[in-house]
């Protein structure tokens, strides 16, 4: 809920603030001047908070005419619950009638599905693919399509639940926890979990226990909080790397209660202890809060290449795919300086390079090599496949959308990056 917040208020990355039930929308892919890190470049980012507690909100999505784009919902727990989108339910137009908790109304005959949200709070998170600059007036149009409209008999909220104001800045957080708690409750099956906490002041209602606090709470709750981030800061560290990509499939596994619209519920996808799936929750919201499931996005980074050296622009090197990755959307491999993790500029302003690349070049068995290199390589067919690499270090990252079930369960591979003969 703090990222709710922050968003209504300040923004969100390159999205401005934005009241409940309206959709902030990016210019355009992410490129090095937003200076976000990690930022993938051949999306544009679409972000709106959904607040349901006045009633159902309708949303409409426009024909996408087959590219690929989701929405993603994401409850006050930061559950991922629903997908509407290319993979999930099609490209054609369609209207969506998103409903809060318990809401027992007539659905009207228009409506393309209903979308049942565990929470009164929605994170509507959206990504529409952009193939270039000559692809964003495409773009924008869609953006001009997607719609939300409030169908409640009563009028929504305009923030989230305020903590209370007396409380000490040390107790923040548990003040925070407390407030939302009581507006948002959890999982049914979480609520013995819940429980336990009763005599730490999270369930009280009204007053708030943390104005004046005994001190022996106070030194309970701090010394239990600097715990707690230890050990979730811990949890979130990289691992060493023996292979030659890294990636996490199963990072975003821990909804294991709400599965609607285009989810996939089965074991493969929930983290089979619900205590585990506890600190997979924490890591992953410190780590890709509102990112999707791995079935429905997949990334992969790279830092070594096949010699066990880290990448280095003073080196080319080469990445030949044999096959390209199976997916059920497209494939694109973008270049991160570190450190950092920003997009290279450069004045070439290619920011990535994948099967919608205009041009790209393939071999007579379909395989295709990618040059990853500070300069534009002078043969034709090379320059047609660079991708450009900064001076200094940098990392690989492969985005695969709609993955196949061979990228998923590791039957396909991505080959180790070599570095070029004489580089």
């Amino acid at each position: 809920m703090a990222a709710v917040r922050a968003f209504l208020q300040q923004g969100y990355g390159t999205l401005g603030p934005t009241p409940f039930n309206d959709f902030a929308h990016a210019e355009g892919p992410a490129t090095p001047a937003a200076h976000v890190p990690g930022a993938a470049p051949d999306l544009v980012d679409a972000l709106a908070q959904i607040d349901l507690s006045g009633g159902p909100v309708r949303l409409h999505v426009p024909d996408t005419g087959g590219e690929y784009y989701v929405l993603q919902f994401v409850d006050a727990w930061t559950n991922t619950f629903a997908y509407v989108g290319s993979r999930a339910t099609g490209t054609r137009e369609g209207d969506w009638l998103l409903v809060p908790p318990g809401w027992a109304g007539t659905v009207p005959d228009v409506e393309t599905g209903v979308i049942d949200a565990p929470t009164s709070v929605v994170s509507l998170v959206g990504r529409i693919a952009c193939h270039g600059p000559e692809d964003l007036p495409r773009v924008r149009a869609l953006q001009q399509e997607l719609t939300l409209t409030h169908l409640g008999d009563r009028a929504h909220r305009t923030g989230v639940p305020a903590p209370d104001s007396d409380v000490p800045v040390a107790l923040g957080f548990f003040e925070r926890m407390r407030v939302w708690t009581a507006d948002f409750p959890p999982a049914p099956a979480d609520l013995d979990h819940q429980a336990r906490f009763q005599s730490l002041g999270l369930l009280e209602e009204g007053l708030s226990p943390y104005v004046s606090p005994e001190p022996a709470l106070v030194e309970a709750l701090t010394r239990g909080l600097e715990l707690g981030r230890a050990r979730v800061a811990a949890a979130s560290r990289f691992p060493e790397r023996p292979e030659a990509w890294y990636a996490e499939p199963h990072l975003h596994d821990y909804n294991l209660d709400h599965f609607g619209v285009g989810t996939l519920g089965s074991p493969w996808w929930q983290v089979p202890d619900r205590e585990a799936a506890y600190l997979v929750r924490a890591v992953a919201a410190r780590r890709a809060l509102w990112e999707p499931h791995g079935y429905e996005a997949m990334s992969a980074s790279a830092v070594r290449d096949a010699r066990g050296h880290r990448f280095d622009g003073a080196h080319g090197y080469l990445l030949r795919l044999d096959p390209p990755p199976p997916v059920g959307a497209f494939w694109s491999l973008s270049v991160y300086e570190l450190p950092g993790n920003h997009l290279v500029a450069g004045p070439e302003e290619r920011y990535a390079i994948g099967s919608r690349t205009p041009g790209l070049v393939y071999e007579d068995g379909g395989a295709v090599t990618l040059h990853i290199a500070r300069e534009r390589p002078r043969e034709a067919g090379r320059a047609a496949n660079w991708l450009p690499a900064p001076s200094g270090g940098f990392r690989l990252v492969m985005r695969m959308y709609a993955p196949d079930q061979a990228v998923l369960d590791r039957t396909y591979a991505l080959p180790a990056v070599e570095r070029a003969a004489g580089a």
